[in-house]
């Protein structure tokens, strides 16, 4: 079956998280991040303004998704069970960036505010499917973004909570693409 998911440019959160890397049940990794471990304290302070960097460029992207779905249930276009599966999905995305913010502070760095407002191309959403094949094209991209930035980080711990949070966007991914009528999961591999 041939993917039918547009291929539209990254938004500048998600690109960023991309150059920085080239659920609402947390994991126990994403729990003890928040509880704070001794492990966390421990690297050099360039390593941390690394990690951070690349924490705040996630946390972006996560918050860039949470507003993408409000604009989806917002639009009226969603109908059952469709809504409530963009709504859940919207719950995991804050999960995410709550963590990824507490992890930040945590780690002595500031996490950075959200833009004022996000260009989404709502003048092309007409119906159902738009919405859906927006969301799948933003899920794609943290599958990606997540992907390149486990290696980078110098704290393994965090490279061990982002693959966590990979493996909740590469669901949602999936999912999206079955509601549309596409191969689930179209590879052995992820390209």
């Amino acid at each position: 079956m041939t993917d039918r998911t547009p291929t539209a440019p990254a938004s500048p959160a998600r690109r960023l998280f991309l150059f920085e890397s080239t659920a609402l049940s947390l994991s126990g990794v994403a729990v003890a991040l928040l509880a704070g471990t001794p492990r966390l304290a421990a690297g050099s302070n360039a390593e941390a303004a690394n990690d951070i960097r690349i924490l705040n460029a996630a946390l972006a992207a996560e918050r860039e998704a949470v507003a993408a779905y409000q604009v989806g249930a917002e639009s009226g276009l969603l109908k059952k069970p469709a809504l409530q599966t963009a709504t859940q999905f919207q719950g995991h995305h804050k999960a995410h960036a709550d963590v990824l913010a507490a992890t930040i502070r945590k780690l002595g760095g500031s996490a950075a505010e959200p833009p004022a407002r996000y260009d989404f191309p709502v003048d092309r959403l007409r119906s159902q499917s738009d919405v859906l094949q927006f969301a799948a094209k933003l899920e794609r991209g943290a599958v990606t973004a997540y992907a390149n930035a486990i290696p980078k980080f110098a704290d393994r711990d965090l490279s061990h909570a982002a693959a966590s949070i990979l493996s909740d966007e590469a669901m949602h991914w999936a999912v999206l693409r079955q509601v549309l009528g596409l191969d689930p999961v179209p590879g052995a591999f992820f390209a």
